[in-house]
């Protein structure tokens, strides 16, 4: 098939959402589909149109950022053009174009595939929410335009607000997953580099952003250590998010527990992630919304098990292989003693490698989304 694939960011963008894309564009890729990425040229370095790892990579000029989105003037144009040479087309949300994309996909008789990443929670504030309710607006119209919406969870769809009046069809497909072994040896030397050998470590990682709940953490940690004496917490991301303040409103939490806390910064190798989640003792994702975070499979893949917030969407990994803890969200308390379960019984939690990659299959996974596509294409 003929591919086109819309969405906002693309690589070197780094999120979650821009992982599962790369992995599943590259993934049909290397099955022999021809795919092309439309997408924002979000910083003016990057190239206008290149070849990526068998990926043909179009991006249109942003002139702003509004919110998490970029406003691109020329991206209809492309559209209209792209749409016909190509088979089928799958957009990414949230992406304000959504709507636009489904009418101009079937003004040229193509058919759409919108694959939804989780509704959009925006924080408080009225500038906030009015984004929340325009692009709301918007990604409605978008999945009315839609033929087939894909969610990562069946769990999500069924407490989606968002996905309820679509329920007829939506279908779940697990995210495609490909990450590399962790190197244990390399993780232990990692911990003596930074002091901690020996020391019981919490991980997290991710955007600072209201919905990660990473302000909950920060609360439960003199909690785990009253239990667990020496607990450290370690972080791998950013504190600096243009669309959002939350890590300021968080500061004050975090230089408390300043001594207790160390900053990574982002890490974009793989395998130095991969090496990050085995040299920590559990995983901490205390979301408040989540669709189905990456770096809880890429933890177990480590070997590292999770404590996450039970919440639709969020739990399913936890659910399916048994590799950690669910907790109640919000509430710090019980994310401490879910994180002093684990810390204390760490063998009553951990999987072999092989059971997370049976559930969590990429192949299977890139095989169910070209399934899907070639549906719509042959329709």
């Amino acid at each position: 098939m003929k591919i086109l694939m819309a969405l906002t960011y693309y690589h070197p963008h780094w999120t979650g959402l821009t992982a599962f894309a790369v992995r599943l564009a590259e993934g049909l890729a290397a099955r022999g589909n021809q795919v092309t990425v439309l997408t924002s040229q979000y910083r003016r370095d990057l190239p206008r149109e290149e070849v990526h790892n068998g990926v043909r990579v179009v991006r249109v000029p942003a002139v702003l950022r509004l919110s998490r989105g970029q406003v691109m003037p020329g991206f209809f144009g492309a559209v209209n053009r792209l749409v016909r040479e190509h088979d089928v087309v799958q957009v990414h949300t949230p992406m304000l174009e959504t709507a636009v994309v489904g009418y101009l996909a079937h003004r040229a008789g193509r058919k759409m595939l919108m694959t939804h990443h989780g509704d959009l929670v925006m924080p408080q504030g009225a500038w906030n929410q009015f984004v929340q309710r325009t692009v709301g607006y918007l990604l409605n119209k978008g999945a009315e335009q839609a033929d087939l919406i894909s969610i990562y969870t069946q769990d999500y769809a069924d407490h989606s607000p968002f996905l309820r009046p679509y329920a007829d069809k939506v279908v779940p497909v697990y995210p495609p997953f490909s990450f590399p072994r962790a190197n244990s040896e390399a993780a232990l030397a990692w911990r003596r580099e930074l002091g901690l050998d020996g020391a019981p470590l919490v991980g997290f990682a991710g955007r600072w952003v209201e919905e990660k709940g990473f302000d909950y953490l920060l609360e439960a940690i003199p909690l785990v250590r009253e239990r667990v004496p020496g607990s450290k917490f370690v972080f791998a991301g950013e504190t600096r998010v243009v669309y959002e303040r939350f890590f300021e409103r968080c500061r004050p939490l975090l230089e408390a527990q300043r001594e207790h806390v160390i900053e990574l910064g982002l890490i974009t190798d793989p395998q130095r992630m991969a090496d990050f989640y085995a040299m920590c003792n559990v995983f901490a994702l205390p979301s408040r919304t989540d669709c189905l975070a990456s770096v809880q499979v890429e933890a177990m893949l480590s070997g590292t098990p999770v404590v996450a917030t039970d919440i639709p969407g969020a739990r399913e990994v936890v659910r399916v292989t048994g590799m950690g803890r669910l907790v109640p969200p919000r509430d710090e308390s019980a994310l401490a003693q879910g994180l002093t379960e684990v810390l204390l019984n760490p063998d009553s939690y951990r999987c072999p490698y092989e059971h997370i990659t049976r559930i969590f299959d990429t192949d299977r996974s890139i095989a169910d989304y070209e399934a899907l596509l070639e549906r719509l294409a042959r329709s």
